[in-house]
């Protein structure tokens, strides 16, 4: 597989907008979903950790799952995620893991995943009951967020209404979406929304 990231991985945490949008969405998790000490988290598409390093000091544990090992080299490289973030370099939808997790968490990978479908039923199947999901990601746009030719961006961001119908097709109750942050590019703005769910039983 090519890493469509291995050049972009060398300035990803040098670049201002990359860090502070990581920062919001961070900071919004961290207000709608209450973390401890004792969790287990996997981070999907943790590229070089901006999430992970936002959410380690309230968690036990946090997987990083990407398909770039260039952007998780460059994880693995924080001295202060070392002992408490691990990476792993794996399409989960292809080859699952063996591990359940309290709460997987993601931000801005969804959209450079083809089948949607496929990822929320994967992530359901790596949650423990009652685990919670909290993804964030662009709303729906007219495809001006990304540059002409990107290469790996499959959706155009989300309706927020089908993509809770197909959270709750895969069993996830207690679906709700705040807005995490509103992008202005170009004289355009971008809503980016945090969705929140639960595995299985309403709480």
């Amino acid at each position: 597989m090519v890493d469509l990231f291995k050049e972009k991985a060398r300035g990803w945490d040098q670049d201002d907008f990359k860090t502070r949008l990581s920062r919001a969405i961070s900071t919004t998790m961290l207000d709608q979903l209450a973390f401890n000490a004792d969790m287990h988290v996997m981070d999907f598409g943790a590229g070089t950790g901006l999430i992970s390093g936002h959410l380690a000091p309230r968690v036990a544990h946090i997987t990083a799952v990407d398909v770039s090992r260039a952007m998780l080299d460059r994880l693995a490289a924080k001295p202060e995620l070392k002992h408490q973030v691990e990476t792993l370099c794996q399409d989960i939808m292809e080859k699952p893991l063996t591990t359940q997790f309290d709460v997987i968490v993601s931000a801005m990978a969804m959209h450079h995943v083809e089948d949607t479908d496929r990822m929320l039923k994967t992530f359901a199947a790596h949650l423990k009951e009652g685990g919670q999901i909290a993804l964030a990601d662009l709303d729906k746009e007219d495809g001006s967020f990304h540059s002409v030719g990107t290469q790996g961006v499959f959706h155009q961001g989300f309706e927020r209404a089908a993509l809770q119908k197909r959270l709750e097709q895969q069993g996830f109750t207690d679906v709700r979406f705040v807005t995490a942050e509103t992008v202005t590019r170009a004289n355009k703005t971008f809503p980016i929304f945090l969705v929140l769910g639960r595995k299985g039983f309403k709480a």
